[in-house]
């Protein structure tokens, strides 16, 4: 949590240093009209991501296929182009680094990777429906269970 209060304090003044850098290179307005248009195409991306995503999305759903895929890589045009919706240079790039496929592949690969790794640990610690027993044969704990009576007195 502290890393990304940092980041996100962070952030916006590398994001004004990189546009001062710019704006003192390019001159201020030509910077400006730079932001905009990099917004007005996070916009653009954002409406075609969004539609082009549910169109494959109903397209697997009618062939009988989980459309997890194409919604994977329709978030991650979204992500991209709401990075190219927020103002600033540093922003823009990463944006458009998202929107490139073979990134989406990547990380497509990286985080199924970790989802199969994530279920392999939790089926390794999970009871085994077959013989009721735990991890290594054990019996599976029972809840720790008070029996008692109790008597209302009243003061």
């Amino acid at each position: 949590m502290r890393a990304f209060l940092l980041l996100f304090l962070i952030f916006p003044v590398l994001e004004l240093y990189v546009f001062f850098k710019v704006s003192s290179s390019i001159g201020f307005f030509p910077a400006l009209l730079l932001i905009f248009a990099g917004s007005a195409l996070g916009v653009l991306v954002l409406r075609v991501a969004g539609l082009a995503t549910a169109l494959r999305a109903r397209e697997s759903l009618q062939r009988g296929e989980l459309p997890a895929e194409d919604m994977f890589h329709g978030l991650m045009m979204a992500l991209g182009g709401g990075l190219l919706l927020i103002p600033g240079f540093i922003s823009d790039v990463l944006g458009l680094v998202m929107l490139l496929p073979f990134v989406r592949r990547i990380l497509a690969r990286k985080m199924r990777e970790r989802a199969e790794a994530q279920a392999m640990r939790q089926r390794a610690f999970a009871e085994d429906p077959l013989n009721g027993a735990g991890p290594q044969g054990r019996e599976p704990r029972q809840p720790n269970v008070i029996e008692g009576e109790y008597e209302h007195r009243d003061s």
